[in-house]
């Protein structure tokens, strides 16, 4: 069996990326499930929902927190009439009194509810590292996906700036919290707790089996031996869909991008290089 067999049951009832179908597969193999979820932030309820297909096809109990009034008031509206479905208009946070722990606690959520789903674009990993007292059997948390798997990269805990983490800081902090990484789709990481993950039949979680090089999103920069800096993979800015412009990157002109380790370069060279290590020291 592939160590990737989970992306094999992909499919989007309201998610974006095929978690709804990989949701489904997990909890067929998970025991004792008790159909309670938590999401934030949910949105409408609806539009890139993790939990809607759970909540309105499979019977599933819920709480859904939105911080946005606006978003909040639809999903309110949206679940009106679903007694089982509590909507929280709260912002998240990783100290104080709106922690998740303390949210949970004050709904009386079960300490060992079924899935946890985290989409904030930005301080998903610590409300994750923040969560203390809650063991969700599985999470699904969004990570940056720009970012290549050998990078360890953590966005300040500040609320205000949106950069995201790595996966592979998703993947250390759940093994630090007692959670295998078993799937992944595009930006959203799977994890389930350390002693269900015999159950999938993964030989190898590794992050290099478990998400491939994607040069749709990732990118590499490199540096050859005279000094020019090469651009690879995607060449459009995530955030503004800007075509980057890979000549803008170089750091040195052309006439100086010769092969420092000869010392036989023309005299005019040597100045030119002299000059502009001092103006750009």
């Amino acid at each position: 069996m592939e160590n990737t067999w989970l992306n094999s049951y992909k499919k989007n009832i309201r998610s974006q990326h095929g978690e709804d179908g990989i949701i489904e597969k997990i909890f067929e193999i998970i025991p004792d499930c008790k159909k309670f979820c938590v999401e934030f932030g949910a949105w409408d309820g609806q539009i890139l929902s993790n939990t809607w297909n759970l909540i309105s096809n499979f019977g599933w109990s819920g709480l859904l927190i939105e911080c946005e009034k606006d978003r909040f008031l639809n999903l309110k509206n949206y679940y009106a009439k679903n007694p089982y479905v509590f909507c929280v208009n709260r912002f998240v946070h990783f100290k104080g009194e709106n922690t998740l722990d303390k949210i949970l606690e004050e709904y009386k959520v079960p300490e060992n509810f079924d899935l946890l789903s985290i989409d904030i674009d930005g301080n998903d990993y610590h409300v994750w590292d923040s969560m203390i007292k809650y063991k969700p059997k599985l999470i699904i948390i969004e990570y940056n996906p720009t970012i290549p798997n050998d990078i360890n990269f953590i966005q300040e805990a500040i609320f205000g700036i949106n950069q995201g983490s790595s996966l592979m800081a998703m993947i250390e902090l759940g093994k630090s919290k007692g959670y295998e990484f078993v799937a992944t789709t595009l930006n959203n990481a799977f994890f389930v707790r350390s002693t269900y993950f015999k159950l999938f039949n993964i030989s190898d979680n590794s992050i290099y089996l478990l998400r491939k090089y994607n040069p749709e999103v990732e990118c590499r920069v490199y540096q050859l031996y005279d000094g020019t800096m090469v651009y690879e993979g995607n060449e459009i800015h995530c955030m503004t869909g800007y075509r980057i412009k890979k000549n803008r990157l170089q750091l040195l002109p052309k006439i100086l991008r010769k092969f420092q380790g000869r010392n036989n370069k023309p005299m005019i060279i040597r100045i030119l290089s002299a000059i502009h290590r001092i103006l750009f020291k």
